[in-house]
């Protein structure tokens, strides 16, 4: 069965929860799906206008926190309102605090969260590149001092049925259960 291009499942996507200031200091939300880590400290996310994007352009920064099994009501909510038209991070009865390192909120229900200074930001594209600066994590979601996917419950939204689906069980070792079939 052939399927239509433009709606092609391409997986994960994560879901990205974009922090920002606006020009009276004001923390804003947004949900975003589309983004990667492009290369060692430094992560993309294709956004398209949005009141988020027009305050990072002002304030040359921004935070991205990971939507967890445990924030998804609240992580759906910053996508399907829009931060032109209500205080979303009042509404949603979250709680802020300033990032040391960048002038963008770290909303405190989320247990990891990277602070991101501004790279670069394609208008013309749609894409924001983001020099990742400090992460913070939570000590409950960690092991051994790194971040434990299985603790975090990470969620990716699933485009094909419109839902949230957590990430989750170890089905095997990278670098290294291939090693089985390369020294055959």
């Amino acid at each position: 069965m052939e399927f239509d291009s433009e709606k092609a499942v391409i997986v994960p996507e994560g879901v990205f929860i974009i922090g920002t200031y606006d020009e009276n200091g004001v923390p804003n939300a947004m949900n975003a799906a589309w983004g990667i880590q492009s290369d060692y400290g430094e992560i993309t996310l294709y956004l398209a206008k949005h009141k988020t994007t027009e305050n990072l352009k002002k304030t040359g920064a921004f935070t991205v926190a990971f939507a967890t099994k445990n924030t998804m009501q609240i992580s759906d909510y910053f996508g399907v309102e829009s931060g032109n038209n209500v205080n979303k991070i009042e509404k949603a009865g979250v709680h802020v605090h300033k990032s040391a390192h960048v002038n963008a909120p770290i909303i405190e229900e989320y247990p990891v969260t990277l602070e991101c200074e501004v790279t670069e930001w394609n208008e013309e594209r749609e894409y924001l590149r983001g020099k990742i600066v400090a992460q913070q994590a939570d000590e409950s979601v960690l092991t051994d001092g790194k971040i434990d996917l299985g603790k975090l419950q990470p969620i990716m939204y699933d485009a094909s049925f419109h839902v949230y689906r957590v990430i989750g069980d170890i089905v095997g070792n990278a670098f290294k259960d291939g090693l089985a079939i390369k020294n055959s």
